[in-house]
C-alpha cells in the first residue's frame, strides 16, 4: 500500500511541477504581451510629437534635419501616426453611432 502512495505522491508532485512550470510561462507571455503595449503606446507618442514636428518645421525634409533623424524614420512615424487617427476617427464613429 505505501507502494501505491509513493507512486501517487510522484505523480502529483509531476503534475503539481507541470502546473507551476505553465504558470511561470504563462506569467511571462503575460509580461511580455504588457511590455509590448507600453512599446507600441510609446511609439504612438513619438509618433505625434513628430508630426507635429513636421507641422512646426515645415516639412518632412525639415523635420529629419532639426530632430536629427532620418527621413525614413521621420516618414515611418508619420505613417503610424496617420493609422492612429485614423483608428481614433473609426472607433469615435462607432461610439457616436452616426
Amino acid at each position: 500500500m505505501s507502494v501505491q502512495n509513493s507512486n501517487s505522491d510522484r505523480a502529483l508532485s509531476r503534475k503539481q511541477r507541470l502546473q507551476e512550470k505553465q504558470r511561470r510561462q504563462l506569467a511571462v507571455v503575460d509580461t511580455v504581451d504588457k511590455a509590448e503595449a507600453k512599446v507600441r503606446k510609446a511609439e504612438v507618442e513619438v509618433a505625434m510629437a513628430v508630426a507635429e514636428a513636421v507641422q512646426v518645421f515645415g516639412g518632412m525634409q525639415e523635420a529629419s534635419e532639426g530632430l536629427d533623424m532620418p527621413i525614413q524614420t521621420v516618414q515611418r512615424f508619420l505613417g503610424m501616426a496617420q493609422d492612429e487617427v485614423a483608428s481614433a476617427d473609426n472607433v469615435v464613429e462607432l461610439v457616436g453611432g452616426s
